[in-house]
């Protein structure tokens, strides 16, 4: 039809792919990106978009951590330190802050590369600026020092072991701020009775009589369990009693004991606390609900316990440092808060509880109905009399209290079935609460019964997550 009067195309610069297997005559040829044009499709781009949003969206708190070296946290730390005790009606104020910004200054340079594109980095050097201005300090004179002497608190257990890292750090130049906060541990006790270790396993025991939970060179707690339902293995705990042991300038030894229907609020000798050193309270007793609830604070040891009674039975709840907890020795092995019940005391079976058969257990909520004293004693109950639950029953009345159906849930409802005590709801539902408030890490909070599938789920998250990452990036690469 004619010579075509439209130029050639300038040929595309493509260095990886050859030349077109066509030639147009003696014209140029033509560069073929087989694909290059699907790619730079906008509909691509779009369809492609939520998935490279979420490969960034699950990197992102893994990338945070790419220049751990970076010290501006650090930095301002010790500003905060160098200026928390100036006032402005202090002789000598303007001299002493110009000094710690002038500190804070020379502290950001130092690290300055590492911190390149960290936004609190970036932030930090422009308030300093401003507050330079502000305060008219030359940006050349006399800085503070940051080794400033601290006289911890001895009846303070983060005191002093903030102060242990402090003089640790200027001896070994060690990163203090990594080991300011101490580590903590969690245990919990409630029902018939399920506890839950310092290691987050979660065991339901028979453990009839007196056994020790927690038996340090520090603090000892030890609690009596009794039979529940006659014919049953469940028991609950009637009895707790703590011994805060001897500490040097401190406190000497006191001793709390907690029995069904006398929760005190002072200790054995009739005190509620005991020595007040500078600021600081070693030792106190705080009532919450008078003959329900008492917490126990040993700020000597940075230990905090809480006592409940709900019906008939006790709960308790303990927070303690694991460098304490950890200072035994060889004869005090025997702690069901650091090691588990013996295998032969254990209800449940490698962490799955299974809930009791209908029949048995109904029978023995009928037997415990006929007993006149227990009858007369349900009577103060807020739910009033014993009830006779069947599996979907004591499930519905244990969802009224526990919106998510982890291993305190599965408790409630094995409780329920065993006694047809509706107490045990509320022991379930305040334990998962002293739990939440008193246990350090909230990944760990959820327990899930072991072969569900929100267990599976639940299991191992940082595995998951790994895993999805991974098989993104796998299909990211497969469809481009």
């Amino acid at each position: 039809r004619g010579l075509d009067a439209t130029p050639p195309r300038p040929s595309e610069v493509c260095p990886l792919s050859p030349p077109g297997p066509a030639w147009t005559g003696m014209g140029r040829a033509e560069c073929s990106c087989r694909g290059a044009e699907r790619l730079a499709s906008p509909c691509l781009v779009r369809r492609f978009l939520p998935l490279l949003v979420l490969i960034i969206a699950l990197c992102y708190g893994q990338c945070q951590v790419v220049t751990p070296q970076c010290r501006i946290q650090k930095c301002t730390t010790d500003f905060v330190s160098l200026t928390s005790h100036l006032t402005s009606a202090v002789d000598g104020f303007h001299t002493e802050f110009c000094k710690a910004l002038r500190t804070y200054s020379a502290c950001t340079q130092r690290t300055a590369k590492s911190c390149r594109g960290n936004l609190v980095f970036h932030s930090a050097v422009l308030g300093i600026s401003d507050l330079m201005s502000q305060r008219n300090c030359s940006r050349d004179g006399p800085t503070s020092s940051t080794h400033t002497e601290v006289h911890p608190e001895p009846c303070n257990y983060h005191s002093r072991t903030q102060h242990t890292n402090t003089y640790s750090h200027l001896h070994t130049h060690s990163h203090a701020h990594s080991h300011s906060r101490p580590a903590y541990l969690f245990c919990g006790l409630f029902g018939d009775p399920h506890l839950r270790t310092f290691k987050d396993s979660f065991q339901t025991c028979k453990v009839e009589g007196a056994w020790p939970l927690i038996d340090n060179d520090y603090l000892s707690v030890q609690v009596t369990n009794v039979p529940v339902v006659p014919g049953s293995s469940a028991t609950a705990t009637n009895k707790i009693t703590i011994i805060f042991k001897p500490y040097e300038g401190c406190t000497d030894q006191r001793v709390y004991q907690a029995v069904t229907d006398n929760l005190p609020a002072a200790f054995d000798d009739g005190t509620v606390s005991n020595g007040a050193t500078g600021k600081v309270r070693a030792l106190w007793i705080s009532e919450r609900t008078p003959g329900r609830h008492v917490e126990l604070h040993a700020g000597y040891i940075g230990v905090t316990v809480i006592v409940r009674q709900l019906g008939h039975y006790l709960t308790l709840a303990v927070r303690i440092p694991e460098e304490l907890a950890q200072a035994y020795d060889a004869t005090q092995d025997l702690q069901l808060c650091l090691n588990g019940c013996p295998s032969r005391e254990r209800i449940d079976q490698a962490g799955y509880l299974p809930l009791p058969r209908s029949p048995p257990a109904l029978g023995l909520q009928l037997q415990q109905l006929r007993r006149p004293s227990y009858s007369s004693q349900t009577q103060e109950s807020p739910y009033g009399a014993m009830q006779i639950f069947g599996v979907e029953g004591a499930k519905q009345r244990c969802r009224e209290t526990l919106e998510v159906q982890d291993i305190y849930f599965h408790s409630c409802v094995f409780d329920l079935l065993t006694t047809g005590d509706a107490n045990f709801t509320v022991a379930a539902y305040s334990a998962q609460k002293d739990m939440e408030s008193l246990h350090p890490h909230r990944d760990r909070w959820r327990i899930y019964p072991r072969g569900s599938a929100t267990s599976a789920l639940h299991s191992d998250p940082h595995s998951i997550r790994r895993f999805a990452l991974l098989l993104l990036c796998v299909l990211s690469m497969a469809l481009m």
